[in-house]
Formats: structure tokens, sequence, C-alpha cells
């Protein structure tokens, strides 16, 4: 293809597993890095570039970071080994995790100042869509970022929200739907342990809210993990800490009340405390049922 790119997925969770899956699908060559080494290998078996990434890192166009927070996504882009130093004028780092605003504009200009474009450009959509290459994209960044991101943008997004030429606005608007999002889900398991006080079974709450006004897509996604007792992690209870915790941080920096997150993030640290950290975010059902001695499906 006349505009196939060399790109560098870091960070092969289940967000940029899937992302290397569509970028590599998209007809690019694709080198994957992550501290687990099974990841890596298992993605060289699929068909990632074998030759490790520090020996390519110059020839490389785009550098997608998906990593946990602001502290790695630095680490990978200006730490001891970090790759910006060694990426060659007019690459483009494709910043996915979800970090503070004022983190983003600060990245974004020690990028410019070696010559690399940045893209301020968190995710969402999940790990299914990841892999389908249906992401939304929240992104801001300069038109030239916009441009020399352009072909890995069209490998893994449905969607791509332009939201400004200044980074920070990207992340400002993830900051948004990090707050609904972890809301919604832990009101999901504050409505179906309710429910389940009530004689309402989690499978009959799914059939019948997720077709209700009540619904939402968090609902949707997450309920099933509950009723099918399953929680493996899609998206794990330790990211909303972290991500209620960024909002409140901006929140309080725009002076600005926001007393329903400081709740939904309350029962996050509490199923992070149970043990629960690794667990699908679903589990937070769980300290609302250990609190009112219900039993949950799948357990005994």
């Amino acid at each position: 293809m006349s505009n196939r790119q060399k790109v560098a997925v870091i960070g092969l969770g289940s967000m940029g597993y899937g992302m290397a899956q569509s970028v590599l699908r998209g007809g690019h060559r694709v080198w994957g890095s992550d501290i687990n080494q099974d990841r890596v290998a298992r993605f060289r078996s699929e068909g990632g570039e074998a030759e490790e990434l520090e020996l390519v890192a110059s020839e490389i166009d785009v550098v997608a970071v998906v990593v946990l927070n602001a502290q790695q996504t630095e680490t990978v882009l200006f730490g001891e080994n970090g790759i910006v130093p060694r990426l060659r004028a007019g690459a483009v780092v494709l910043a996915c995790a979800t970090v503070p605003p004022a983190f983003a504009r600060e990245m974004a200009k020690r990028c410019e100042q070696r010559g690399v474009h940045y893209l301020d450009a968190p995710i969402s959509g999940g790990a299914a869509k990841a892999a389908s290459g249906a992401l939304s994209i929240m992104a801001s960044g300069t038109p030239e970022a916009f441009d020399a991101a352009a072909a890995v943008l069209d490998a893994i997004a449905e969607r791509v929200f332009e939201l400004g030429h200044t980074a920070g606005a990207g992340s400002a608007m993830k900051a948004v739907n990090q707050l609904l999002a972890g809301v919604h889900i832990a009101t999901m398991a504050e409505a179906l342990t309710f429910g389940m006080t009530q004689g309402i079974q989690p499978e009959t709450f799914v059939e019948v809210i997720s077709k209700c006004a009540g619904t939402s897509w968090m609902l949707e996604n997450r309920a099933p993990h509950i009723v099918e007792g399953d929680y493996t992690p899609r998206s794990s209870i330790n990211i909303w800490p972290k991500d209620l915790g960024i909002v409140l941080d901006i929140a309080k920096s725009a002076d600005f009340d926001a007393p329903i997150t400081a709740t939904a993030l309350d029962q996050f640290k509490a199923a992070a405390e149970m043990g629960l950290g690794w667990d699908d975010d679903a589990a937070v059902a769980k300290v609302y049922a250990r609190k009112s001695g219900l039993t949950l499906p799948g357990e005994s």
C-alpha cells in the first residue's frame, strides 16, 4: 500500500493489543512493545515485526503509547530509554492514556522541542472495539500531528473527534467521559444489588433495565459480567481510582464541586481495598453485596 507506515505500539494490554492488531490488519508494519514479553512474542507470532524496536526507532513514523497513566507515558517518551529522542523529525506520538490536560500540554511542548509531533488522543470503546478498529478517539493537536497520524487513526478508530489544535483538549474531554463512565458503572452496581434486595434477580435486571430509560452503555456492557459471575478484567477496578482521581483533581483546580464523582470513587477504592483491584470493574458490585449480605452469581 502506498501509505504503509512503520508503527510502534507501546503497551500491549487489552486496549493496546487490539489496537496493534488493527494497525497490522490495516497493512502497516507494526512493532509491539510491552514489559510482558509473552504478549510481545504472541504479537510477533501474529505478524508483528520481530526486530527489536530500539534498533529501528529512528525509522518509526507513528508511536502509539497505550499505557496506564501519565507517569508511564512520560517514562516511555522521555525516561532513561525514552523513545522520543530517538525518533526522526516529523514522526508523531499518539498518546492514548487518560492523563491531566496540563500533562498533555507539557508532553506536546517537549516533543515539539525535538521536532516530533504529539497528538493528545485518549481512547474509548473497550477491548473489543480496539481489536475491531472501531474506537472513539478524543484528539487534539496541530494539523501536522493529525496528518502524520492519519493512517493509524483510520486503522484503529470508527470516529475521531478533532477537538482543537492544542494538546490538552482531548484529555479534558476524556476526563468528562471518565466521570460519566465511572459513575455509570458504580450506579449500575448499586441499582443491580438494590434490585436483589427486592427479589429481582440480576439476569432479570439486565433483561428489563437494558430496554428501559435507566439503561446506559456501561450498564449493558458490564452488568452481564455480574450475571455470568465472570470478573476476568476487560477494564479493571484499579483504573478508576486513577481516572476519577484525575477528574477530581481537575475539578478542584476549576473550583468545581463533583460530589457524585467523589462517591463513585469511594466505591472503587473500597473494591480495591477488598483485594479486587485487578478484577473486572463490574466487581464493584461486590462492595454493595458484602455490605448487604447478598450473594452474587457465581459466589457460594
